[in-house]
């Protein structure tokens, strides 16, 4: 049997949830309470390389040319999966680069950890499929586990103690209908309630959270049928349904979650009067942020990009299509 390489780099994008996930049945395991459905984009980049190296005292792990003691722990951890399954205990240097803002509800975490998992898997030569690379992403980060895909993606919730069946599936390639992405941009700054611990306090205090999980399964199967139909009207109706449900989770959480800002108001004012007075082919979608998703047909992407443009607060407006899953890049050295 021949060596593994010991290392690794690897591309992958963030995805945007359209039927939204919040909320979790395990925190441990990661494993989402509801499922979700997701696009992945192929605009904004997340590029990572992992060396394993028997030098090493402990992980050095550096995202953005920035090293963080939390950060570090979290990767670390999540790279002991990889190590339990090669059977090593070598420590490794992890590099991260995002050509995005980063914690800032764009969806870093999830672009991050589906890259290192391909990453890890090529370096320590596991070869697992890509639905086990979807079961680890998501101990990263529940949304990384659909990164791992691309086009249209559905998170299957699953019920097992062990999370094995939580994990992602391809439902339509990017090619298939291949809309586009319009990102309004309206603050760089990171967010101060992290996804993960919003998630925990919106399960322990919003009256409306057991609502919320119970009305997922509907909203996905509408999407999954418009999405397979390829029918625009009915996926922008269950979207932004979905969107503005779980924010009514957050703001009712208490102390409530208020990701929004001004910008974030009026940008869905403007999607909206595009639509509904202009006929432009055109939704909303928020994540756990401020930043803006219009989701949009691509002949109308350039109107909805000049429309967002003139909203007062919008920092930078970014146009995106569907883009393909994490894959290997290459097996260049992490720098030190």
């Amino acid at each position: 049997m021949t060596s593994p390489p010991l290392q690794a780099s690897a591309q992958a994008q963030p995805n945007i949830a359209l039927v939204k996930y919040w909320g979790k049945r395990d925190d441990v395991l990661n494993l989402p309470a509801a499922g979700s459905l997701s696009i992945t984009l192929d605009a904004l980049h997340t590029r990572t390389s992992v060396r394993f190296d028997p030098a090493l005292e402990r992980d050095d792990i550096a995202l953005n040319g920035r090293r963080d003691d939390a950060h570090g722990r979290r990767v670390g951890a999540f790279l002991d999966l990889f190590r339990a399954r090669a059977g090593i205990a070598m420590r490794a240097r992890v590099a991260s680069d995002n050509d995005f803002p980063t914690g800032a509800g764009l969806a870093s975490s999830a672009a991050g950890f589906a890259a290192l998992a391909v990453a890890a898997d090529r370096a320590l030569d596991l070869r697992m499929p890509a639905r086990q690379l979807s079961v680890l992403a998501r101990r990263g980060s529940g949304s990384a586990a659909r990164s791992i895909f691309g086009g249209f993606v559905e998170m299957h919730a699953g019920v097992r103690d062990d999370g094995e069946d939580a994990h992602a599936a391809p439902l339509l390639a990017a090619r298939e209908w291949p809309l586009k992405v319009v990102i309004a941009i309206t603050t760089r700054a990171p967010k101060s309630t992290g996804s993960r611990a919003g998630m925990e306090l919106s399960r322990r205090s919003s009256p409306f959270y057991r609502d919320w999980i119970a009305a997922v399964a509907g909203d996905l199967a509408t999407a999954r049928a418009a999405v397979r139909a390829r029918d625009f009207g009915k996926l922008a109706a269950v979207s932004e349904a979905s969107c503005l449900s779980m924010h009514a989770v957050m703001l009712s959480t208490r102390p409530g979650l208020i990701y929004w800002n001004g910008a974030t108001v009026e940008c869905l004012h403007r999607v909206r009067a595009l639509r509904e007075h202009e006929g432009t082919g055109v939704f909303f979608t928020v994540d756990a942020g401020p930043q803006v998703k219009a989701v949009c047909l691509p002949e109308h992407a350039a109107r909805v990009a000049d429309a967002l443009r003139g909203v007062a607060g919008v920092e930078e407006v970014l146009v995106s299509g569907l883009g393909e899953g994490a894959q290997v890049t290459g097996s260049a050295a992490v720098a030190a």
